[in-house]
């Protein structure tokens, strides 16, 4: 289920977003910090042992009429959140990668919803001299952007 690089540039149109992150995955706080300049609405899901304040427990927390989440999981099968991420109106689902699981893959083809795997957030968002502008630049010298 692979997308395409139109599917991963277009999937930062929207306005507002869901972001689900149990914190094992530094780059969806970067994520989330560059939505927000961007001026996405940004709800975050947290489902860490230390949740900061303002940030939503359980996808049955978020709003209706958001139509992208990004999901970075690593200690509960993203596959699990999915159905009530549909139920919620959201459309699109970013597997942040290396947490993309048989269980979320199946569960999106099953639902119909669009899925992005195999990439970081921050490939697609991350700008300038950085490691992410450095991971940019490999992955387009390489044909995986």
């Amino acid at each position: 289920m692979g997308s395409t690089t139109y599917q991963r540039m277009d999937f930062w149109d929207a306005k507002n977003y869901a972001l689900i992150t149990d914190n094992t995955k530094p780059a969806m706080k970067w994520t989330i910090s560059e939505l927000k300049k961007r001026g996405k609405t940004v709800y975050v899901i947290d489902l860490s042992d230390k949740q900061e304040p303002g940030n939503l427990r359980k996808v049955s927390d978020l709003p209706v009429g958001i139509d992208r989440a990004i999901l970075g999981i690593t200690k509960t099968d993203p596959g699990d959140l999915i159905p009530g991420l549909k139920e919620k109106g959201i459309t699109k689902i970013w597997l942040h990668w290396n947490t993309e699981t048989e269980k979320a893959l199946q569960t999106c083809k099953a639902e119909g919803l669009e899925c992005v795997t195999e990439h970081c957030p921050m490939l697609y968002l991350g700008s300038g001299f950085s490691i992410h502008g450095m991971h940019r630049t490999i992955a387009k010298m390489t044909g995986k952007y």
